[in-house]
C-alpha cells in the first residue's frame, strides 16, 4: 500500500498522520476545506510544510462536496483513506448542533461511501473517548457498550462507527475506528485546554478551570497517537472468529470491523496538569474557578489492553515530556521568550 488519502490533512492530527506517512516515501493526498473553527493561519503553515514534500498532493474541498469528493476518488488510485476531518468541540456542539450533523454524519457517509465503490483496502477514521457518554466503569474498554453519549459531537462519531459496521457488513470494506484520548502536542489545537492554559498564562491572563479543576482526562501526546494510527493502517479487520452474536463484543464483528482506543490509562487531574505548564514556564496562573459546564465529561481513561494486543504499542511519553514539548513548540512559534 502505497497512496493514502487523508482527509483534515491540515488539522492538527491530519498533519502529523500526514508527515508519519511521507517520511515513509508513500504518496499522501491530502483534503481539507480550512474551516474557520480555529486559526486559518496555523492550518495554511501546516500545510505548507506538508507540500515541500514532492510526494504530497493538497486538494481544497468541503468533504460533503459530493461531486469533487467523487472526482479525486475517480482520478486517483488510493489503497488507504484515513478520514480525520470532522466537526471538533465538546462546548461548541451543543451552541451549533447542525454543524456537526452537517460535517461528522454526511461528510463522514460521502467519504465511506465512495471508498466502498473504490474497493479501498482499508478505512480508517477518527472517532473519540467522548463516546463512552457517562460510563464510569474505569479504565473504559472498547468492549463496554458506547450508547449513552452526553452530547451531540460524541453521537456524531458514536454514528460513525455504526455506519462503518454497517459498510463492512454488507460491502466487505475493512474499517477501523480509533477512539482517541485527547491528544495534545506541538501544532495543537487552540481550542484545546493546553494551548488556551499556555497562552493565558504566558500572556498573564486568567484561565478558567471548569469544575473547579476536578477533571481528569487521559491526556495522549501526538507522537504516539501517530504511531497507533501508522500501526493501525496494515492492522487490516478480518472476519473475526471468536465473535459470539449471543453476547456480541462491540469492539469486533463478524465482518472486517474493529475499534481501537488511542489512550495512555494514565489520567490526569486539571490541576496538576496546570502546574506542569506553570512549572516550565515559570509563571503562577490567575484562576478562575467555574462550575461543570453542560456536556463536560468529568474523567476519562483508557484501557490500553487491546491497543497494545492489536498494535503491539502503548504511549511512551508522558506529560511532564509532553507539555514540555509543547510548550518549546508554543514558545518558537509564537516568538516568546520564558525565564531561565
Amino acid at each position: 500500500m502505497k497512496n493514502f488519502l487523508v482527509t483534515g490533512s491540515a488539522g492538527f492530527i491530519g498533519f502529523h498522520t500526514c508527515l508519519k506517512i511521507l517520511g515513509q516515501s508513500k504518496n499522501v493526498i491530502g483534503i481539507d476545506n480550512f474551516d474557520n473553527y480555529y486559526d486559518i493561519k496555523l492550518k495554511k503553515k501546516r500545510n505548507n510544510i506538508l507540500k515541500k514534500n514532492k510526494n504530497f498532493t493538497f486538494i481544497k474541498v468541503d468533504i460533503n462536496n459530493q461531486k469533487k469528493i467523487k472526482k479525486i476518488f475517480d482520478d486517483n488510485k488510493i489503497d488507504v483513506v484515513i478520514h480525520l476531518a470532522a466537526q471538533a468541540g465538546v462546548r461548541y456542539s451543543v451552541l451549533f448542533p447542525e454543524k456537526y450533523i452537517k460535517v461528522n454524519v454526511l461528510g463522514f457517509f460521502n467519504i465511506i461511501n465512495n471508498s466502498q465503490k473504490k474497493s479501498i483496502k482499508h478505512f480508517l477514521y477518527a472517532s473519540t473517548s467522548s463516546v463512552y457518554g457517562n460510563n464510569v466503569n474505569y479504565p473504559l474498554k472498547e468492549s463496554y457498550p458506547a450508547s449513552h453519549p452526553t452530547h451531540i459531537y460524541a453521537a456524531t462519531k458514536r454514528s460513525n462507527e455504526l455506519i462503518a459496521h454497517s459498510y463492512s457488513s454488507l460491502h466487505n470494506l475493512p474499517t477501523t475506528g480509533l477512539r482517541f484520548f485527547t491528544a495534545y502536542g506541538p501544532w495543537g489545537r487552540p481550542d484545546m485546554a493546553l494551548f488556551k492554559f499556555a497562552s493565558n498564562i504566558i500572556n498573564k491572563k486568567k484561565i478558567d478551570i471548569y469544575n473547579y479543576g476536578n477533571h481528569q482526562r487521559d491526556f495522549t501526546y501526538i507522537d504516539d497517537v501517530v504511531e497507533c494510527i501508522n500501526r493501525a493502517i496494515y492492522k487490516i479487520p478480518k472476519k473475526n472468529n471468536f465473535f459470539n452474536p449471543k453476547y456480541p463484543d462491540p469492539k469486533i464483528s463478524d465482518c472486517p470491523y474493529q475499534i481501537i482506543n488511542i489512550g495512555g490509562n494514565n489520567p490526569l487531574r486539571l490541576n496538576k496538569f496546570i502546574k506542569l505548564i506553570e512549572d516550565f514556564i515559570k509563571i503562577k496562573s490567575k484562576k478562575r474557578f467555574l462550575p461543570l459546564q453542560k456536556a463536560d465529561i468529568i474523567k476519562t481513561q483508557s484501557s490500553i489492553s487491546w491497543c497494545r494486543k492489536v498494535l503491539k504499542y502503548v504511549p511512551k511519553i508522558d506529560a511532564k515530556q509532553g507539555i514540555k514539548f509543547f510548550l518549546i513548540w508554543y514558545c518558537n512559534y509564537y516568538k516568546k521568550k520564558l525565564k531561565k
